[in-house]
């Protein structure tokens, strides 16, 4: 998703990850800056320590949450008892350039939230060299704080998990650009079986390439996912309703949606608003993210229809709400930032970064947080699981314990650009399937075995 700097708030092609000066009440924050690229935001307000849900709360009147809270919300105890953390199962994160302190960073997150290491950490670059890091570029800089979110947030819920980070030499904004390399370090990765699941935390408008034609050639890494059973998932957009144009500043002003969460061959990964304690259990049910009021811009989760792909086989069963065309999400997880994750970063970055600890969201959290969920539904069946939205479009309408189902809140955003101020309408959560969370949200303990008896 693309990265728009100044947070992390995941999304397609690092999506906008925009940011904000961090003020002592939500309503004071500023508005996101214009860059795009991953699908990841983050607050300016840093900490030298982890801070607990209480200090976010007297200091910015929003809550921040830990691995152990995440952890308690998404009932993954029962099967870390069982000894299911996703062990013998890679995660393959992808993202362009990379963290120059993603190892350290990983490290010390592990170290301050009492988790163990990876089994392995492995990085490689199969689409080209990255170039040196300069913390003077915001696009760089950007990429790296998605890396870290994108890295320590899989590890959190699959904790006996390896992980490949897949480093790409371009940058990935609208577009075509960054496509290529992406592709090319994804078939690598399939065609030499180092992963099980594949995460992407970024995305490009589908109205920003230069026809159907020319993004239907870039799903060759797909394809080869779905034959050799690898996952691949996608964070479906931080935008709401819209998303942003090709000169990565100005928002469609109608509804839009973003590929490669719209390909049917991808997981498409919504956003939630947690409510949780300081242990972690929940004081008032998820509703889909909408941090609008806090951005004072469109920052929402992502969802909505397709206007390249038709319906699959696999939404039939929801073709009144879906129409003819592919729909999005499919599941959703933590996105908001009102209620996001805290992410260790260890460099210094052109958008002000420097090494603490940030509070973090967008649909980037989400899709790494559900590659963890599959990685240890992979240990459980034994083999990978593959292409599962056959699976959960199956449990979804069967009304399964393992899919919470979100019933409250919307994707809608109004913004300003031009002098004119826009609303897009986007879409309402309701009983059963929609286009603001998909089927709503996991409990893990259900839901993992649902998948691995699914498959």
């Amino acid at each position: 998703m693309r990265l728009r700097l100044a947070g992390i708030v995941a999304g397609l092609g690092l999506l906008a990850a925009n940011a904000f000066s961090a003020a002592p009440t939500v309503a004071a924050a500023a508005a996101t800056s214009g860059k795009v690229v991953p699908l990841a935001r983050h607050l300016d307000r840093r900490w030298t320590a982890p801070p607990t849900t209480a200090d976010c709360l007297t200091q910015l009147g929003i809550s921040c949450y830990a691995p152990f809270q995440l952890q308690r919300a998404y009932n993954l105890k029962p099967l870390y008892d069982r000894g299911l953390t996703g062990r013998g199962h890679t995660i393959v994160i992808v993202d362009a350039f990379g963290s120059p302190t993603a190892k350290q960073d990983l490290q010390q997150f592990d170290k301050d939230f009492g988790l163990p290491d990876p089994p392995s950490f492995n990085i490689i670059q199969p689409a080209g060299t990255v170039p040196p890091f300069d913390p003077t570029d915001p696009d760089m800089a950007g990429w790296a704080e998605e890396t870290s979110l994108d890295v320590q947030w899989s590890h959190a819920i699959a904790p006996g998990a390896n992980l490949l980070l897949v480093e790409t030499p371009v940058s990935e904004t609208e577009g075509v650009q960054g496509f290529p390399e992406i592709v090319q370090a994804e078939n690598f990765v399939i065609d030499h079986h180092l992963g099980d699941v594949i995460s992407q935390s970024f995305g490009a408008t589908e109205e920003t390439f230069p026809d159907a034609r020319t993004l239907l050639g870039l799903r060759s890494a797909f394809k080869n996912a779905a034959a050799h059973h690898v996952t691949v998932l996608g964070s479906s957009g931080d935008a709401g309703a819209t998303d942003f144009q090709l000169n990565l500043q100005d928002l469609f002003t109608h509804r839009v949606n973003s590929w490669p969460s719209s390909d049917p061959l991808v997981t498409s990964i919504g956003g939630t608003q947690l409510h949780l304690d300081a242990d972690g259990n929940r004081i008032a049910p998820d509703n889909v993210w909408n941090d609008q009021a806090l951005f004072n811009t469109a920052a929402a989760a992502g969802g909505g229809v397709s206007a390249i792909f038709g319906r699959p086989g696999f939404q039939h069963g929801v073709r009144s709400i879906v129409g003819a065309h592919r729909g999005t999400p499919d599941i959703s997880m933590s996105a908001a930032v009102d209620g996001g994750v805290l992410v260790r970063i260890g460099f210094s970055g052109g958008d002000g970064i420097t090494p603490g600890y940030f509070i973090f969201g967008g649909t980037s959290e989400s899709s790494p947080e559900f590659a963890g969920v599959i990685a240890i539904a992979n240990q459980l069946a034994h083999k990978r699981l593959g292409l599962i939205n056959q699976t959960l479009y199956r449990l979804g309408a069967g009304n399964a314990p393992g899919i919470v189902d979100v019933t409250h809140g919307d994707n809608t955003v109004t913004f300003t650009q031009g002098g004119q101020t826009f609303t897009v309408q986007g879409f309402d959560a309701v009983k059963g399937y929609d286009l603001a969370s998909g089927w709503g949200t996991v409990d893990a303990a259900k839901l993992v075995p649902e998948l691995a008896r699914g498959h």
